[in-house]
């Protein structure tokens, strides 16, 4: 599926309409993609993410929720303080 709107590193909408918010600690991963960039949606199973992003020219994932989801803001600082 390709990308329709990427205005936010944060936010991505997909051309079926669905909006996903990127981990964090993905995002640096997104900066490469283009309007171009075919993405694969797949259910994943994360401590906060319910998806991954799979680019299909490199298979490089970023970790997302839907758009209209927020994280536990505590849990997520404390995740990416670990690393």
């Amino acid at each position: 599926m390709q990308i329709k709107k990427h205005d936010e590193s944060y936010i991505v909408q997909l051309e079926d309409g669905s909006s996903w918010r990127i981990w964090p600690g993905d995002i640096a991963l997104t900066l490469r993609w283009l309007p171009t960039t075919i993405l694969q949606v797949s259910a994943i199973k994360d401590e906060f993410c319910s998806h991954a992003l799979i680019d299909q020219s490199d298979g490089s994932r970023v970790r997302a929720i839907r758009a209209s989801e927020d994280w536990p803001v505590q849990q997520v600082r404390q995740s990416l303080k670990k690393g």
